[in-house]
């Protein structure tokens, strides 16, 4: 894969300890399909990690959502979080429903959710 394509290492979340604290201390907002956490990043830049629980489906099942997931981190989120100068960690949890959704359904709950939070809607204290 070219060096291009890929999510920048500074731009990923993926300590245990990090995940944790974005669960219990970030805010939440619920999609149909998705749970997304955020909270106000420790460093200079936004920062994206993914929990895709197994909810008994393939292995096959799981890597194309996250495939998915990091591939409009990677192309939308990130950049428009970027634009609006927002230093935020986001991490977002796939529900049970995510494994039945299109591409398009998950990328309108997540852009849907990246425009609330660079309008200004939420506080991430």
């Amino acid at each position: 894969m070219c060096g291009g394509l890929r999510m920048p290492p500074a731009s990923r979340i993926t300590r245990t300890r990090e995940i944790t604290a974005l669960l219990r201390r970030g805010r939440k907002r619920k999609t149909s399909h998705l749970d997304v956490f955020f909270l106000s990043s420790r460093g200079p830049g936004a920062r994206i990690g993914l929990v895709v629980p197994k909810y008994q489906r393939s292995a096959v099942a799981r890597n194309l959502i996250k495939r998915r997931l990091r591939e409009l981190s990677r192309r939308e989120v990130l950049p428009r979080l970027r634009q609006s100068s927002l230093s935020l960690d986001l991490l977002i949890r796939v529900r049970r429903e995510a494994y039945d959704a299109t591409y398009r359904e998950l990328r309108m709950e997540l852009l849907k959710v990246t425009e609330e939070l660079c309008s200004g809607e939420f506080s991430w204290g």
